[in-house]
């Protein structure tokens, strides 16, 4: 089984360009699987051996979420192991992908945004560089992996447009408004130039170092402390908002989910709920026979 397997990280790695996050979680995914088969052979897997699998993960109280992430693994696997002829027959298409809750987005309304954009203390490097931070995740809707990745050669301040590489190794360009461009600029300039490592990049750490995914985190849980919100937000939260209310000032889905890099309108359509939702409340609150 190890050997089908390595052949088809292989895969991923060489012809998919698939991320190094990608590749972590097929591993650690295919990795229980082969321990579910032990010495079984792959020739000999059937839907009842998928079935028991998925079973034993429901036994383990694993999550739907995780379980279906596991089951797309396998599907991703079998797909090219039959592709590629080492297999006679797909087992996997007799099992069904198990139906999820749909969470709804966690995000914060304009006025909490501001509250949170204003936040950082300008008195210092750090201060200028978190809110140029927080400017630039609510103006482009970029990822963290994105944020952190951006060289200064991928802000073009003249066209107002920044160069993002997201999933999959895929680059796209997005919009980014003046207020983010103006902290963008202004964090150039403070940076202390004699401290600098990383000279690429846009947002440096204490160290003069590319900051990490973590510590856009930290930043986020401080400012969101200082603001005394309640609610429970996450860089990502700040995607959530941007993409909520550009539909909620009458976007377009697609050009939504061209700005989030989606490759598929359906993971974009989530927002749709949440603006629904917003909607259904003003009207039981406004409507007198709601």
């Amino acid at each position: 089984m190890q050997r089908y397997i390595d052949k088809f990280i292989n895969y991923l790695k060489v012809e998919r360009n698939a991320s190094d996050h990608t590749i972590i979680n097929y591993t650690i995914d295919l990795g229980v699987f082969k321990t579910f088969l032990g010495d079984r052979q792959i020739e000999t897997i059937d839907h009842l051996a998928l079935r028991r699998f998925l079973a034993e993960l429901r036994a383990k109280n694993y999550a739907k979420r995780t379980i279906a992430r596991k089951l797309a693994s396998l599907r991703s696997l079998f797909r090219f192991l039959f592709r590629e002829g080492y297999i006679k027959k797909n087992p996997i298409t007799a099992i069904s992908t198990p139906k999820l809750d749909r969470k709804l987005p966690v995000f914060l309304d304009v006025v909490k945004i501001e509250r949170l954009l204003q936040s950082p203390s300008e008195s210092d490097e750090a201060g200028v560089r978190d809110r140029a931070l927080l400017e630039t995740l609510y103006s482009t809707g970029i990822r963290v992996s994105e944020l952190v990745g951006l060289d200064i050669d991928d802000v073009d301040i003249i066209s107002g447009v920044v160069k993002v590489l997201g999933k999959g190794s895929k680059e796209r360009v997005v919009p980014i408004g003046e207020p983010a461009l103006n902290a963008i600029r202004k964090y150039l300039d403070t940076r202390a130039g004699s401290r600098v490592k990383d000279k690429d990049a846009v947002f440096l750490n204490n160290h003069g170092r590319r900051l990490t995914d973590r510590s856009v985190r930290r930043v986020i849980d401080k400012h969101i402390r200082a603001c005394s919100m309640t609610e429970k937000i996450s860089p990502h939260s700040l995607r959530h908002s941007f993409a909520t209310h550009l539909l909620d000032r009458g976007a377009d889905l697609r050009s939504v989910q061209e700005l989030l890099g989606h490759a598929n309108l359906s993971t974009t359509q989530i927002y749709t709920h949440v603006t629904m939702e917003r909607l259904k409340s003003v009207y039981d609150k406004a409507h007198p026979r709601a």
